[in-house]
C-alpha cells in the first residue's frame, strides 16, 4: 500500500516562480490534501536549505528545493470494533458501504461505539494511510442513523480531497427511494429552497426564507398505493441535513415512519386489514434508502456506479401498502 509518510523533495521550476508555498506543495504532492499541507508548514515540517519554513503564504523562487516531512499517521481516537459490514466496493483508495438502518456514521455524544467509523477502523486497519495525518476513515458525507443505503468513504488523503471536491461541486449521482404519505401530485417535479435550523424546534431542519443553505431535490412518483401513500424516487443536487425529509414534508408528503417530521396516519389506513395496519404503524424509522451512488473515482478517474436493493423492512412496508 503506497503511503505519503516520510520525506519528500520539491524543486521550484521557473514556471512556479512567485507561487505561494502551500499552493506549490499541494500541486507537487498530489497524495497529500491541500488541507493537510498548511498545518505541515506551520508545524515546521518544511525546510529550505536546512532551515524551517513556517509561512504558508511565502512566495517561492525558481531553483529552491523544499524538503517536506510527513509524520507517520497516529491512531484516531475511536476504537476499532469488529462489526460486520456490507461492502459493495473497495480498493486501496476508498470503500463503498451499504449502511444498515440504525447505524450511526461517526462517534458522538451518546454513540461513542458501534458506529460505521468504529467498524471501518477494524476492517481497513493498515490500509488507512492517514486523513490529515490521522489513521482514520475519511467521511465526506453522511446519511442519517435510521436511513439505510450507500456511502463512500476515503482511505487516504488523495481520495479524501478528491471526493470532497466532487461533493462540493455537486458532481455525485445520489438517488434515494422513499415511502411518503398521500397521493403525490404532480407525479414529478423539483423542490428548491434554503434549508436551515427550524427556529421552533432545534432538533429539526426546515425550509427557511432567511439564512440556511440552498437545496434542490428532484422527485418522481414510482408507485401510488391507493392514494394512501406512494413510493418516490428522489435525486439530490445538494446534500443538506435531512434534505429529502424536509423537502417532501414541505410539499405535504412526509416520510412514513419519520419520528421527527411525520405523525402516524391511522385514519388513512383504517380500511386496510389489521395485519397490514400493524406493519405500517409499527414502522418506526423514516422510510428512506440511499439506493444509487455514482461518481468518478478521484484517483483512477474511472466512472463508478453502484445500486443496492431495498432492505427487508422497507420491502415489507411496501408489501403492506400494496396488499
Amino acid at each position: 500500500m503506497p503511503s505519503n509518510e516520510g520525506q519528500h523533495q520539491v524543486e521550484v521550476s521557473t514556471a512556479d516562480e512567485g507561487t505561494r508555498l502551500d499552493r506549490l506543495l499541494a500541486g507537487a504532492l498530489s497524495d497529500i490534501s491541500r488541507s493537510r499541507i498548511k498545518p505541515l508548514i506551520k508545524e515546521g515540517m518544511v525546510e529550505l536549505d536546512a532551515v524551517q519554513v513556517t509561512d504558508p503564504s511565502r512566495k517561492v523562487r525558481a531553483g529552491d528545493i523544499y524538503r517536506v516531512t510527513v509524520p507517520e499517521a497516529v491512531p484516531g481516537e475511536p476504537e476499532p470494533e469488529n462489526i460486520p459490514l456490507d461492502i459493495v466496493f473497495e480498493d486501496e483508495h476508498l470503500i463503498v458501504i451499504n449502511k444498515p438502518a440504525g447505524m450511526v456514521v461517526h462517534p458522538a455524544a451518546g454513540n461513542w461505539s458501534g458506529t460505521l467509523v468504529n467498524a471501518l477502523l477494524a476492517h481497513c486497519g493498515d490500509s488507512l494511510s492517514g486523513i490529515g495525518g490521522v489513521k482514520r476513515p475519511g467521511i465526506v458525507h453522511r446519511i442519517d442513523k435510521e436511513t439505510s443505503g450507500l456511502m463512500v468513504v476515503a482511505k487516504n488523503d488523495a481520495a479524501h480531497q478528491g471526493l470532497a471536491d466532487l461533493f462540493a461541486a455537486h458532481d455525485i449521482d445520489r438517488r434515494y427511494k422513499a415511502v411518503v404519505w398521500g397521493r403525490v401530485y404532480p407525479p414529478s417535479g423539483e423542490i428548491e429552497g434554503n434549508i436551515g435550523r427550524d427556529p421552533h424546534n432545534r432538533k429539526r431542519m426546515a425550509m427557511v426564507t432567511k439564512g440556511g443553505k440552498s437545496a434542490l431535490t428532484h422527485y418522481r412518483l414510482e408507485e401510488n398505493f391507493s392514494d394512501i401513500a406512494g413510493l418516490v424516487s428522489c435525486e439530490l443536487e445538494t446534500g443538506r441535513t435531512h434534505q429529502i425529509r424536509v423537502h417532501m414534508t414541505h410539499i405535504g408528503h412526509s416520510l412514513v415512519g419519520d419520528p421527527l417530521y411525520s405523525r402516524p396516519r391511522r385514519s388513512r389506513i383504517s380500511a386496510l386489514p389489521e395485519d397490514r395496519q400493524k406493519i405500517i404503524m409499527n414502522f418506526s424509522r423514516q422510510a428512506l434508502h440511499a439506493e444509487t451512488l455514482g461518481f468518478v473515482h478521484p484517483v483512477t478517474d474511472k466512472r463508478l456506479k453502484f445500486e443496492v436493493d431495498l432492505p427487508s423492512d422497507l420491502r415489507e412496508l411496501i408489501k403492506a401498502f400494496r396488499g
